[in-house]
C-alpha cells in the first residue's frame, strides 16, 4: 500500500539515526515513547526492505550506551544521582523508590527485566552501579537484559507486521504523516508524565520542617518523636542519624507501628 510504502521510504532514508538517537534519549532519561517506534520498525522489517539485524543492534547500542552512562554515574556518583533521575524522567519519586527497594532485594538479576518495567527501567543501571555491581557482573546481565528487550519488541512488530501497517495506513489516510504521528505520540507522553508527576506531588503537600526548626524544636526542649525512614542502602551512603530517632524502613511500619508515640508531634525524616 502506498502509504505502507512512503513510511518505509522514510524509514530506509532516515529511520536508522531516528531510532538509535530515540533509544538512547529514551533510556538517558528523557520521557519518550519508544515502544511504537520500534513496533513500527519491526513490522516493516518483514517485508526485507528495512534490516532486523541492523535494527536490533542499533536499538541495542542505543540502550546499552545510555546504561554504561548511568552504571558510571551511578559508581561516581552515589545515591546524588536517584534524585537527578527523578527530575529527568518525570517518574513519581515513589516509583522511583519503590524499584530501588526491588533492585535491593534482586540485585543483578533486576537488570534482565528492568526495561520492561515503568521506574524500574530508569533505576536499574545507577542501582548497580551505586552498589558497586562489578563490571563483568553488570555487563553479563544487562548485555542479556537489553538484548531481549530489544529483540522481543521488534521480533512482536515484525511478527504483526500486516496489523501495524493497517494502523500506519490508517492514519496516514487521516492525514496524518509520520513525523506528525510521531512528535504527537512524544506530546501526549511528555503531558501524561507530568500530569501524573504534579499530582504525586499534590498528595504529599502536607506540613514540612526544616533541618534549622527541626534543631529549634529539639533545643527548646518541645517533645517530639523523630522517625528515621532511610533504608539500609541509603544509611550505607550516609551514617550520620538523628540522636533519639527511631529506625523504621517504610515497609515496617505497618507492623511496628505502635512504637510510635501518638501524644507528640511526629516528625518523619527521609531522603
Amino acid at each position: 500500500m502506498h502509504e505502507a510504502a512512503e513510511i518505509t521510504q522514510f524509514l530506509i532514508r532516515h529511520g536508522y539515526s531516528v531510532i538509535f538517537f530515540w533509544v538512547l534519549g529514551e533510556q538517558a532519561g528523557i520521557p519518550l515513547p519508544s515502544l511504537p517506534l520500534l513496533l513500527s520498525a519491526g513490522a516493516l522489517s518483514a517485508d526485507g526492505k528495512i534490516s532486523f539485524p541492523v535494527l536490533l543492534l542499533l536499538t541495542f547500542s542505543g540502550a546499552f550506551l545510555s546504561d554504561l552512562m548511568w552504571f558510571e554515574l551511578g559508581r561516581r556518583q552515589g545515591a546524588r544521582i536517584l534524585g537527578l533521575l527523578c527530575r529527568i524522567s518525570m517518574e513519581p519519586d515513589s516509583c522511583v523508590k519503590n524499584t530501588e527497594n526491588l533492585f535491593m532485594r534482586r540485585g543483578a538479576n533486576s537488570l534482565l527485566i528492568s526495561k520492561f518495567l515503568p521506574g524500574l527501567n530508569t533505576v536499574a543501571q545507577p542501582m548497580a552501579g551505586i552498589v558497586r555491581l562489578s563490571w563483568t557482573k553488570f555487563l553479563a546481565y544487562d548485555v542479556c537484559g537489553t538484548l531481549f528487550w530489544a529483540g522481543s519488541i521488534l521480533l512482536i512488530g515484525r511478527i504483526f507486521h500486516h496489523q501495524v501497517e493497517d494502523v500506519l495506513a490508517l492514519l496516514r489516510r487521516s492525514g496524518a504523516s509520520l513525523l506528525a504521528i510521531v512528535i504527537v505520540a512524544a506530546a501526549v507522553w511528555i503531558t501524561f508524565k507530568y500530569i501524573q508527576r504534579l499530582r504525586f506531588i499534590r498528595k504529599l503537600r502536607v506540613s514540612r520542617i526544616t533541618p534549622e526548626e527541626l534543631k529549634d524544636e529539639i533545643d527548646s526542649g518541645r517533645p517530639v518523636v523523630i522517625v528515621d525512614l532511610r533504608n539500609e542502602f541509603a544509611l550505607d551512603e550516609d551514617s550520620l542519624q538523628i540522636p533519639g530517632a527511631l529506625r523504621l524502613t517504610p515497609e515496617q511500619i505497618e507492623a511496628r507501628h505502635d512504637e510510635i508515640p501518638r501524644d507528640r508531634d511526629i516528625i518523619l525524616y527521609c531522603t
